[in-house]
């Protein structure tokens, strides 16, 4: 009997394994399948850590766009804005390592890895001292490289910074133990794609993203979407990061010596972000700051207008 117990336990677990591997697979494939996030429209920065898409509009003083730092971001953020802002500078972009068209290896995501592909980016690609526009999580190593090699930087316009409390969580065993899971071949992938499931996405673009729910297209849910599951949703290798700290980092000391300009943009609907940027100002009384309204986590999507007229005004 306990031979035969333990044979349909072995039986059970296969079973439950290659359905699983069934479903990852499925959504591997579903995902891209609309093709939206074509490569051939940008070029590749051929980094040490991976190849970094990116992309090249218009001519003028350079100003290089970050994206959120998610897995399901991608240079898709700033569309609304690269015709407008084209204009008048030579504007980049990029995919993150990590997301979008961009490189996914398997490794541990820390917020020094992207202060080094921010820095190498200027000096290889765009050679020159350049203004940056960043959003959310970015933030932290987009100061952080300015604070370390402030010459190749000139303006900062920052969209919605991070906490600066929750920059200063660290790894422990508990969110090391959560890592692992996450990156284990077949479990952790089912995890991460559960994470980010179509309709959990949508979630995020009406709770947390948009202010006004009848402003989220479907197409941006698509792009995002079709993002975290390329490289067959070895993004999943990021959020591990992400959720263990990895990719946090304490920037207040960083903050207190930089002098170059920076500038703050907030959502007035997003929760505790006037709080967040006043935290900002006590660490370094000449940051600028202004607010938005009708917006939350991404105003870059939802009211593109008022963050060009920002923009422009600052640079």
């Amino acid at each position: 009997m306990k031979k035969k117990h333990i044979s349909n336990i072995l039986i059970f677990t296969a079973l439950t394994g290659l359905s699983i591997h069934g479903i990852n697979k499925a959504i591997n494939l579903y995902a891209p399948m609309k093709n939206l996030l074509k490569a051939e429209n940008g070029s590749f920065f051929h980094w040490r850590y991976g190849n970094i898409y990116y992309t090249k509009h218009g001519k003028g003083t350079p100003l290089l766009l970050v994206h959120d730092l998610n897995p399901s971001a991608s240079e898709y953020e700033w569309h609304k804005l690269i015709t407008q802002l084209s204009k008048h500078h030579t504007v980049y972009t990029v995919d993150l390592l990590g997301c979008g068209r961009s490189g996914k290896p398997n490794m541990t995501y820390s917020n020094f890895l992207y202060v080094q592909l921010i820095t190498d980016f200027i000096k290889n690609i765009i050679g020159t001292t350049t203004d940056v526009i960043t959003s959310g999580e970015s933030c932290s190593f987009t100061l952080m490289a300015c604070n370390m090699e402030s010459d190749l930087f000139g303006k900062i316009i920052v969209i919605n910074p991070s906490n600066l409390s929750n920059l200063c969580k660290t790894p422990n065993k508990k969110k090391n133990a959560l890592k692992s899971l996450i990156d284990l071949p077949i479990i952790g992938t089912f995890l991460y794609n559960l994470v980010y499931l179509k309709k959990n996405i949508e979630y995020r673009f009406y709770k947390e993203y948009y202010s006004n729910k009848h402003m989220v297209s479907l197409s941006a849910i698509d792009y995002y979407y079709e993002a975290a599951h390329l490289e067959d949703s070895h993004g999943k290798y990021l959020l591990s990061s992400i959720m263990a700290n990895y990719t946090n980092i304490n920037i207040v000391h960083a903050l207190k010596k930089i002098t170059n300009r920076i500038y703050l943009i907030g959502s007035i609907e997003k929760e505790g972000m006037q709080d967040i940027i006043d935290s900002y100002i006590s660490c370094n009384p000449s940051i600028e700051a202004s607010y938005i309204s009708g917006s939350k986590h991404l105003p870059q999507l939802e009211k593109a207008e008022k963050i060009i007229q920002i923009i422009t005004d600052l640079l």
